[in-house]
């Protein structure tokens, strides 16, 4: 049945790429391409399932009078919640394990992307899964609470929680998994560091950047948050990240020439808006900032523009917030040393980026990194195949690969006596 469904999702990219950016603004080249990482988790599952197995364990008996082995069982039925930036994509990584592991899930859709959520559902029941195993729960923002918290986490059926959005509400679940002892994964906040040596491959370091900044336009819980450029090489960075940054076409997603599409609502332009000014207020440059059309203004769309603030210390607003939009802020450093006490110096460690040509200080950085994941000279990490996850208050648990469905799974052990 998962092989079917995802059958059914690449047969139906376009729709679903297209509900995608109706429902959260990103452009139509980006929704197509989350519409294949979407479907990419149910086909790696599908096959995952048949690879999740118990071990026989060798007897500690002097005379060989026990057998040892354990078994994987399914861990229960399911609350998966899902943000509003990825809604195709959050939704399968969860619920493809879920299934795979023999579990029944109900999903709940952020209130801003139901209809992607309900239109997986929909292939998903016209492949054979049936209604049983796959619910949608869907809720307005004033309800979503009471309805998570009073009904899918109060209950002692739901025996896993698995939630991606917001450290503050991934906290609250916590506590209220603790109540009825729920399995709890957790994919949280970010505050990631891109790190630029001076010996990267400064333009290779630029398109990791602008890759890793810009995709839906900043609201990736991966984004790049902070950049560190060694001093050297400062000047150099910022010049060629501006010219590039030139090219980035700000409109509607559903214009072919649109490379950076709307934030999701008014509100999260307005917290944009209020890092960015906080920031300059206490010292940074700005830099750079593009220009919105004026068609593209008095269209009533939720854009903020591409900007660039440089001369940005530890301290300021941009740094200390996961800020969730399309803004750069770069700082310079000296040393390696220096560079990872300030890298670390953070509650947050989801994903940290690096660019060096020096192999030694890739294994040095990426393992005194404090995140879940590091990319080395590329920011494009995310795949059915790799760990996603992080560590600190960037959450628990990881999502896609051999891991994911292990999440899902509960480890019985058998001991017989012969």
């Amino acid at each position: 049945m998962l092989t079917r469904w995802y059958t059914r999702i690449i047969e139906n990219s376009d729709d679903l790429a297209a509900i995608a950016t109706l429902e959260a603004g990103k452009p139509l080249r980006e929704a197509k391409g989350e519409v294949l990482y979407a479907a990419s988790f149910i086909q790696f599952f599908a096959h995952e399932a048949l690879r999740s197995t118990g071990d026989t364990i060798p007897s500690p008996h002097p005379q060989n009078k026990t057998r040892l082995w354990t078994v994987k069982q399914p861990v229960g039925p399911c609350a998966l919640i899902t943000p509003w930036n990825f809604p195709l994509a959050m939704a399968t990584r969860k619920i493809g394990p879920a299934l795979a592991a023999g579990n029944s899930c109900i999903l709940k859709p952020a209130p801003e992307t139901p209809l992607s959520a309900l239109a997986l559902k929909l292939l998903a029941n016209d492949a054979g899964i049936p209604n049983e195993a796959f619910q949608v729960l869907t809720a307005d923002r004033e309800n979503a609470k009471d309805i998570v918290g009073k009904e899918l986490m109060a209950d002692m059926r739901i025996r896993k929680v698995s939630f991606t959005g917001s450290t503050g509400a991934g906290i609250a679940l916590m506590e209220q998994a603790a109540k009825t002892v729920k399995r709890a994964s957790m994919e949280l906040g970010g505050n990631a560091p891109l790190i630029v040596f001076n010996d990267a491959d400064i333009d290779k370091a630029v398109e990791g950047c602008v890759g890793a900044k810009f995709r839906n336009a900043g609201q990736v819980c991966i984004a790049i948050n902070r950049v560190f450029v060694q001093s050297s090489v400062h000047d150099t960075f910022v010049n060629k990240l501006v010219a590039r940054m030139k090219s980035l076409r700000i409109g509607n997603g559903f214009d072919s020439n649109t490379t950076i599409g709307p934030l999701i609502t008014p509100l999260a332009v307005e917290r944009v808006q209020s890092i960015v000014n906080a920031t300059i207020a206490v010292g940074a440059q700005l830099t750079f900032q593009s220009t919105i059309s004026d068609a593209v203004r008095e269209s009533g769309g939720n854009f903020f523009p591409p900007t660039v603030l440089t001369n940005v210390t530890d301290s300021m607003p941009v740094f200390q917030s996961e800020i969730f939009g399309p803004v750069v802020a770069i700082s310079k450093f000296e040393t390696e040393e220096e560079v990872l006490s300030r890298a670390n110096n953070t509650p947050y460690g989801l994903a940290g980026y690096v660019y060096t040509r020096d192999v030694s200080r890739v294994h040095r950085v990426s393992e005194a990194l404090e995140v879940g994941m590091v990319g080395v000279n590329e920011t494009a990490i995310s795949n059915e195949l790799g760990p996603f996850g992080g560590v600190k208050l960037s959450g628990v648990g990881r999502e896609g690969s051999k891991d994911g469905i292990e999440e899902f799974l509960e480890t019985k052990y058998v001991s017989l006596g012969l």
